[in-house]
């Protein structure tokens, strides 16, 4: 029987991947994907991404897009309040649906509070890629195809220099030590652009690059239509 999948889409490497992996697989099929933005910005809450690229990354991977709205100011239970309503909205689409999948690869905290707080509303929690090498991982995406950049960097952790740079080996050889080759740890985010979970590239523009809170550096991709 196969079990049916909303999966977590941020735009960046991890989900992509994620979602790959996911596709391969007989015994679960992804159904749509669920970004979080934030009100004001139209923008996904951690990357960035803007809402525009978000859709046209679904629409590459011919999969619908959920939007769970978030306010600027966001604690845990304002949060979950609106994860809550975005999941009913999902089961109202899909009766049945149950089981949510997200691209976390190393922390085993978020997984926790992942598990814990999605079983309290009755969903499953699947990690596709959770527990993997991720210098290993990083270079299986980039053989295979997968094309991103990056769109977010934390400047107390990694120079902000970085934002904007693609994702690929070239990268991978310039980070210095310490620096987790995906970005686990929070030093980057990435924007995909292709891959072999789309059925089609996508067309991005760099835009400008800021820094915000005076430490995050956000650049910008603008879909070219």
């Amino acid at each position: 029987m196969t079990t049916q999948v909303l999966l977590s889409w941020s735009g960046g490497k991890d989900a992509a991947w994620a979602l790959h992996e996911l596709q391969q697989r007989d015994d679960v099929e992804v159904v749509a994907l669920l970004s979080t933005l934030t009100e004001g910005y139209d923008r996904s809450s951690m990357q960035g991404v803007r809402r525009q690229v978000l859709l046209a990354q679904a629409d590459a991977a011919r999969l619908p897009l959920l939007e769970a709205w978030i306010p600027q100011v966001c604690d845990n239970a304002v949060y979950l309040q609106c994860m809550t309503a975005a999941l009913h909205e999902a089961q109202q689409r899909w009766p049945g649906l149950a089981s949510i999948a997200f691209g976390d690869l190393l922390l085993e905290d978020i997984r926790q509070w992942r598990e814990q707080q999605y079983a309290t509303l009755g969903w499953q929690t699947l990690f596709p890629l959770f527990g993997r090498d991720t210098t290993a991982l990083a270079r299986q995406m980039i053989a295979n195809g997968l094309r991103a950049q990056l769109c977010c960097v934390d400047s107390q952790r990694l120079d902000a220099g970085f934002a904007g740079q693609v994702f690929d080996q070239a990268f991978l050889d310039e980070l210095p030590a310490g620096i987790d080759a995906c970005g686990e740890n929070g030093e980057f985010h990435t924007c995909v652009s292709a891959g072999p979970m789309f059925h089609a590239p996508l067309k991005l523009e760099q835009g400008d690059s800021v820094l915000r809170e005076n430490r995050y550096a956000y650049t910008d991709f603008i879909l070219q239509l």
